[in-house]
C-alpha cells in the first residue's frame, strides 16, 4: 500500500509463504526504477535474509515495526480489515471475503483483484476528502446510476 493516497499497489497469494517468495513480490510490486525509499513491514519471520537482501539491492530502506505493535502500520492493518469485512454505511455489513466461499487459489486471486479495483477506483476514503486513491472526476450534474462492485456487495 502506498501511504500517500492509500493506493493498494500489489496483491499476491501463496500456499507456502517464504522469504524468497516475499522477496519476489517486492520485484513484482515495484519496477526497479519506481521502488519506494523505504518499506514498513511487521516482524514476521518471512522477512528474512532473502527479503532483506532484495530490499537492499533495490535501494529500499527496511522499516520493521516494533513487536506486537500493529498500530505502527495502521493504514495497512485497516486495509486488511476492510478486505475481510468491508463495511457499508447502511445498517448491515457487507463483507468481502467473510461472505464468499473461496473455492481455490484462482478464485481468491480474482476476488482480491476485484476488491483492489474497487478500493482504488471507487471506495471513498475520508482522509482523501471522500475521493478514491485513484482520483475520480466529480460530477455536478447528470443521471445517477448505481454500479455494482464485488458481485453486488458494494455499489458506487
Amino acid at each position: 500500500m502506498g501511504h500517500g493516497r492509500r493506493k493498494l499497489l500489489h496483491i499476491a497469494i501463496t500456499d507456502h509463504l517464504t522469504a524468497d517468495w516475499a522477496a519476489r513480490q517486492i520485484v513484482e510490486a515495484f519496477p526497479w526504477d519506481e521502488a519506494p525509499d523505504h518499506l514498513i513491514q511487521d516482524n514476521d519471520a518471512i522477512y528474512g535474509v532473502a527479503f532483506k537482501k532484495q530490499l537492499s539491492a533495490m535501494g529500499i530502506r527496511d522499516g520493521p515495526t516494533a513487536l506486537r505493535s500493529p498500530w505502527q502500520n495502521g493504514f495497512v492493518e485497516r486495509l486488511i480489515g476492510s478486505i475481510r469485512r468491508a463495511r457499508s454505511r447502511r445498517r448491515t455489513n457487507h463483507i468481502c471475503l467473510d461472505h464468499v466461499i473461496i473455492f481455490n487459489a484462482a478464485h481468491l486471486r480474482r476476488g482480491l483483484k476485484a476488491y483492489a479495483k474497487y478500493y482504488n477506483e471507487a471506495r471513498p476514503h475520508l482522509s482523501l476528502g471522500t475521493d478514491a486513491p485513484i482520483t475520480r472526476n466529480i460530477m455536478s450534474f447528470g443521471v445517477i446510476k448505481s454500479a455494482p462492485h464485488l458481485g453486488g456487495l458494494h455499489h458506487e
